[in-house]
């Protein structure tokens, strides 16, 4: 008896062991238009960027001191008003653009 249970014992196991079909598939992208901003940092070091949008503070990027980038907003749906944040990294001045209505590239100099 014991033999028995062992064999049924170690059947059942590679039984659940074996191959398992498995398919994967990609679905559909929902269509979602991009926006970004262009934010030109016109100090001599960097910002820390935010998108505010319903309450909630998104961080987009760090831009360096004296450069120009192009950030894209994810989750922000077109047509969107958001407030734009800039922040030295050593936090002592805060920029801020209000009532920005995102539709493909915003372009924002700071200051």
């Amino acid at each position: 008896m014991k033999r028995y249970l062992s064999a049924v014992l170690v059947a059942a196991a590679l039984a659940a062991c074996g191959p398992r079909q498995v398919e994967v598939t990609t679905g559909a992208r929902p269509a979602v238009a991009e926006v970004g901003v262009r934010v030109t940092n016109n100090l001599t070091q960097g910002v820390n960027v935010y998108v505010v949008s319903g309450g909630s503070d998104m961080f987009l990027r760090q831009v360096a001191a004296n450069s120009t980038e192009t950030l894209e907003v994810r989750g922000v749906a077109t047509g969107s008003t958001v407030t734009l944040r800039a922040t030295t990294v050593d936090g002592s001045r805060t920029y801020t653009k209000e009532n920005v209505v995102l539709s493909g590239t915003y372009v924002w100099q700071v200051p």
